[in-house]
């Protein structure tokens, strides 16, 4: 398993994602989900990448600043 930090450009905004797969197909499936479940209406997703990839190991994370 692995942990993705990813950063996503909706029309209207970016975002930044962090979600546990096993591999990167299944992240991007899963950054899918995350936005249809976190927003009220389904985004438009002009564009979506992996900034940094990690094995999900006890203490593994990432700082993200705003």
């Amino acid at each position: 398993m692995y942990i993705y930090k990813m950063e996503v450009e909706l029309k209207d905004q970016e975002v930044h994602l962090i979600v546990i797969a096993e591999n990167d197909e299944q992240a991007f499936d899963f950054l899918e989900e995350q936005l249809v479940k976190h927003f009220v209406n389904n985004p438009e997703v002009i564009s979506a990448s992996i900034i940094e990839k990690k094995r999900a190991v006890k203490g593994a994370g990432y700082v993200i600043e705003g």
